[in-house]
């Protein structure tokens, strides 16, 4: 695989990520536990995957400037502002709710969880939108 096909591979991986997000979050409210920890650590593993892809294309590539002009520049800087901010607390929150669900410590899990999931199924979404942004 070249450097220039990994742009491709993140947003897929990103888009996995949130497939399993989604699909653990569904998992859990109908009680189906050990299918939700198969998605969870899916996603989790996704999203490593990811950011390792992620930063080998950007240490070797560099930064993609975004063409666009007018109100879709403003939109894209918006989403990328907000998609990078969030970002940086992904691996931080996500690491904190698995540790809390593996010390089987639920109460704090759930409460650490109800933050977790939406910004970093927040964070995954942008990702594919910042993807289909800046290639397609």
């Amino acid at each position: 695989m070249s450097v220039s096909e990994l742009p491709t591979l993140n947003a897929l991986l990103s888009g996995l990520s949130a497939m399993f997000l989604i699909s653990g979050y569904l998992l859990i409210r109908r009680r189906k536990i050990s299918y939700h920890r198969i998605c969870m650590s899916a996603a989790f593993t996704t999203s490593i995957l990811f950011l390792v892809s992620y930063l080998y294309y950007h240490y070797h590539h560099g930064a993609t400037r975004f063409t666009g002009t007018g109100a879709v520049r403003t939109l894209y800087f918006s989403i990328l502002i907000s998609h990078t901010i969030l970002a940086a607390f992904v691996p931080i929150l996500a690491t904190a709710t698995i540790y809390r669900a593996v010390r089987g410590t639920f109460e704090k899990h759930r409460k650490i969880a109800r933050w977790t999931l939406p910004i970093w199924l927040y964070v995954s979404m942008t990702g594919v939108i910042i993807y289909a942004m800046l290639y397609m």
